[in-house]
């Protein structure tokens, strides 16, 4: 069962995102998502120091600090008053969430037998014993919790798909698209997920006005994009790349480097890489812009 989270309060100075919930139902999984998106994120401290190290935090980020906590029963007794430490928080002009996370006993047992590791509450007994206790000893928390994911059908993908569409700001749950130009005579882009050649369009190079010119002035775009080759393979491009893009947020990626190379990286490449990014910006992707090797020449 998933509960969606109240609204953000307009006058919240910041926000909290407290983690816990059972063993094995994606506690560091929903953690590792926040911290991909730039939440501070701390693990397994006494609910006591939230408050103390979120202040801290504040003072150096001001207004926008995400700051999510795990919190489990590991930290013994300290842990029981988890309860008191959230009534508290609620009262004040922070943001708070509570997520607790779950699974069915079946999912459960079979993640730990999985990894091979013991329940850290079965003490001399087994692991199923293990996760009825501490179901138990957590059932007060979930009855407080402001959402309640049960991971027993996600795998780790959709559980960090579930914590980027529930915590993620509007841009951050769409796929950033970095268009990198470069020059191959300074060697491929590791980084690229795709890579493509556009030294078949005439170059600026060789006319000497443009030469000393580079592919962001509006002479040398003219030129680059007003070869009809080069208007058709902006075209196809944007038709090739387009279902790559779809399966990569299907697939949970969200970052990815298209790469367009010419000779030397200063015209032709970055004109391209420039028209693209605009149409993929047209069409609802955030985009950033890179040119790698632009004033190397």
């Amino acid at each position: 069962m998933t509960e969606e989270p109240s609204p953000p309060r307009a006058d919240s100075r910041g926000d909290i995102v407290i983690i816990t919930g059972l063993a094995g139902a994606g506690r560091e999984t929903a953690a590792h998502a926040l911290e991909d998106m730039g939440w501070y994120v701390v693990y397994n401290i006494a609910p006591q120091l939230i408050s103390t190290l979120y202040e801290l935090r504040a003072s150096a980020v001001g207004r926008e600090n995400r700051f999510a906590v795990v919190v489990d029963p590991r930290s013994g007794p300290f842990f029981n008053e988890l309860s008191d430490v959230v009534a508290e928080l609620r009262r004040s002009d922070i943001r708070l969430r509570l997520l607790f996370l779950t699974a069915d006993e079946p999912t459960l047992v079979r993640r730990f037998d999985s990894v091979r590791r013991p329940h850290p509450l079965q003490g001399e007994e087994g692991v199923l014993e293990g996760i009825r206790r501490e179901r138990e000893m957590l059932a007060p928390y979930r009855r407080m919790a402001d959402l309640v994911i049960d991971t027993s059908p996600l795998n780790v993908h959709q559980l960090t798909m579930k914590m980027r569409s529930v915590f993620g700001t509007h841009d951050e749950q769409r796929l950033t698209v970095t268009m990198l130009s470069f020059g191959f005579k300074y060697g491929i882009p590791l980084e690229a997920d795709h890579v493509s050649d556009v030294r078949f369009i005439p170059n600026p190079y060789w006319v000497p006005e443009l030469k000393p010119k580079r592919g962001t002035d509006t002479e040398v775009a003219d030129f680059v994009l007003g070869d009809a080759n080069a208007g058709e393979f902006v075209d196809r491009y944007l038709e090739m790349i387009a279902p790559a893009l779809r399966g990569y947020s299907a697939e949970n990626k969200h970052f990815t480097t298209l790469a367009i190379g010419c000779t030397g990286g200063k015209h032709r490449s970055v004109a391209i890489a420039e028209k693209i990014g605009d149409e993929l910006r047209r069409i609802g992707h955030p985009v950033r812009i890179r040119h790698r090797d632009l004033g190397r020449e």
